[in-house]
């Protein structure tokens, strides 16, 4: 699907706040409604705006702790991927995990409730899956831009 700039207007308006009714989203981008309704359809049905969702605010919700993980594995076949990844599906500490080019393998995101939980997730949870070579954590400070 190649873009004009109105999909791109209706794009950037939706992902600063995914709940605007058709009506004020075509009133945004200057376009009827029925228009901007067809359009944002067809981003949809091409994939190119995947879904809605509420974005939450993992602190208040007791998640203080917010890091990610370098992880360095053994075994860099298949089957050591495999076994990796089918771990760390299981623990909700992880927010979302990433293969990565460089002296790791896989970056992952996680949250945890304080220091003690994060320390448990290192040394209990981590620590326990079979393969791992390295752990390397970087605990976040503070936001400087947010999506």
């Amino acid at each position: 699907m190649k873009l004009d700039e109105i999909d791109l207007k209706i794009l950037r308006a939706l992902k600063d706040d995914g709940r605007l009714s058709n009506q004020d989203l075509a009133e945004r981008i200057s376009l009827s409604p029925s228009a901007c309704h067809r359009r944002v359809k067809e981003l949809e049905n091409s994939g190119i705006i995947k879904g809605y969702r509420a974005v939450l605010d993992e602190k208040k919700l007791g998640r203080e702790i917010e890091a990610f993980v370098e992880i360095g594995l053994m075994h860099l076949d298949e089957s050591g991927h495999q076994h990796f990844c089918d771990h760390i599906a299981t623990l909700p500490e992880v927010i979302n995990a990433y293969i990565i080019t460089g002296e790791s393998n896989y970056l992952l995101h996680v949250r945890t409730n304080n220091f003690s939980t994060f320390s448990y997730f290192i040394t209990h949870k981590l620590n326990k899956i079979s393969g791992i070579i390295k752990i390397h954590s970087k605990i976040v400070i503070s936001d400087v831009k947010k999506m």
